[in-house]
């Protein structure tokens, strides 16, 4: 297994996961699929030097960050790795956002440039002020063919600060978790080459979009690490336009979340869309909440195609507990993935240790502290680990309510409650209720269902006191921009 100590110590990760395939030989190899074809790691190679020239030109310095806020495309993998190419640090926010949310963003980055494109660019540019917005469009295309293809690496060393991941959010503002060089380059060789053992001939097809992480680390890291492929879309994530890019370009990997699971299940059993031929997949990759098991087996059973869950988070870069293929355990998380350590606290709350762990959140040294010890994280995750070296996750510490003066796991109720038939996702919150704190379940069915008919479900199969005491039939749940159900939106 490769450790930090075996990095060389000056890595640039533009060099790494892109100039390295040309100089190895394969420079005519497809680096992405989009809809205007195929991309060479020649081609992406030039297009990466050239953003950064042009980065360069904008006064774009090492360390200065850079704001991408722009669709799934090729210039968003070009512009990133051009940016890290000379230094920059990237960060990333999702393209559906209030202007609002864009002013934090910026406030909080204080980039130097914010990346927009059509559909970004007014709600940025009525809370950019004096601040540089590139926009990517025709005269952006037009202009970049004239800047130099030509661009030496700047000499950054694997513990320079490269990017910043961002938290959902889903408990607080998004906090930016730093990380250095060698975390993505060392996250590559435990977790996709160590579990997926991912290859040369793999091409990845994400369902979240390139702003999350676990996305776009997948897509455009993790293959160019091995000279494979990742297919780059920009409209928003639909059942039927994954069937449609499955069908097309044949992907054998599919980076995959629960929710758009449910969905594409729920799509086929409908009959609103032909169950597409999946035989090119190798694998589906779960992960952004635990997948039930019951959701697991469902998948199975209509699509064949073997799913890994794992658990990962912007703490510890990506996935650090993976299922693997040929012994995924339904309902599991996985086992560790090669590079950590991990421990089960007296409360259940998992502590992760690695060589990837985040320096710190960005301005925010009271969550520095509470999170963080060295390079061992307090991931806020409940977790059982068996004799066998599995883990079972059991929900969040924040998320826990007390019912009756027992402490409840809402997601032990919300994996329960999707093994019924009719129920096509569900979330539990505790609600107040005459003084009292309550479990009540939001629940989207494929067909009418009583609310007893759901309690007795959760009463026959789990502890009595656990049953939902309220059940809110909706047409669909609140999510945040990575996928993850937003339980704040349904208390507010």
């Amino acid at each position: 297994m490769i450790t930090n100590a075996d990095l060389p110590l000056e890595l640039n990760l533009a060099s790494w996961f892109v100039d390295r395939n040309v100089e190895q030989g394969r420079g005519e190899r497809t680096a992405l699929m989009s809809a205007s074809g195929p991309t060479t790691y020649a081609e992406l190679a030039r297009l990466v030097n050239r953003c950064g020239n042009l980065l360069r030109e904008l006064g774009v310095d090492a360390q200065d960050r850079m704001l991408l806020v722009l669709g799934d495309s090729v210039e968003f993998v070009a512009l990133w790795y051009g940016a890290q190419k000379i230094g920059a640090v990237t960060a990333e926010a999702y393209t559906f956002l209030q202007p609002k949310d864009y002013a934090y963003y910026l406030e909080y980055t204080d980039a130097a440039v914010v990346v927009a494109d059509r559909t970004t660019e007014a709600a940025i540019r009525q809370v950019a002020g004096e601040r540089q917005v590139l926009l990517v469009d025709q005269t952006f295309q037009e202009g970049l063919a004239g800047v130099s293809d030509e661009l030496e690496p700047a000499p950054t060393t694997k513990d320079d600060v490269c990017l910043w991941k961002f938290t959902t959010g889903s408990t607080g503002r998004p906090k930016g978790a730093v990380h250095p060089v060698h975390s993505p380059v060392l996250s590559h060789e435990w977790y996709a080459r160590d579990v997926l053992g991912i290859r040369e001939d793999d091409v990845v097809l994400p369902v979240p979009k390139l702003f999350f992480g676990y996305a776009r680390d997948l897509t455009a890291l993790y293959p160019f690490g091995v000279g494979g492929a990742g297919i780059v879309f920009p409209e928003r994530t639909t059942p039927e336009r994954i069937f449609e890019l499955i069908a097309e370009h044949r992907p054998t990997i599919l980076v995959n979340v629960p929710t758009m699971m449910a969905q594409m299940i729920d799509s086929i059993r409908r009959g609103r869309c032909q169950a597409p031929d999946m035989s090119c997949l190798r694998v589906c990759t779960s992960a952004g909440e635990a997948l039930p098991r019951e959701l697991h087996d469902r998948w199975l059973d209509t699509f064949g195609v073997e799913v890994l869950d794992g658990i990962g988070s912007c703490e510890l870069y990506h996935i650090y507990i993976s299922n693997r293929p040929g012994r995924a355990r339904p309902g599991s998380t996985g086992e560790l993935v090669p590079g950590y350590e991990a421990e089960v606290g007296e409360n259940g709350e998992l502590l992760v240790t690695g060589d990837t762990a985040a320096l710190l959140y960005w301005g925010d040294e009271e969550k520095t502290r509470a999170t963080f010890e060295g390079d061992t994280v307090h991931t806020g995750d409940l977790f059982e680990r068996h004799d066998d070296g599995f883990f079972w996750y059991r929900g969040r510490v924040d998320d826990l309510i007390k019912v009756g003066g027992i402490w409840v796991a809402p997601a032990e109720i919300e994996h329960c409650l999707v093994g019924h038939p009719d129920v096509v996702e569900c979330a539990v919150v505790g609600a107040a209720h005459n003084g009292l704190t309550i479990p009540r379940a939001y629940v989207v069915v494929r067909q009418p269902v009583e609310e007893q008919a759901l309690q007795d479900f959760v009463r026959e199969r789990l502890s009595p006191h656990k049953y939902p005491r309220e059940v809110v039939f909706v047409d669909d749940l609140p999510k945040t921009p990575s996928g993850k159900l937003d339980r704040k939106a349904l208390l507010a």
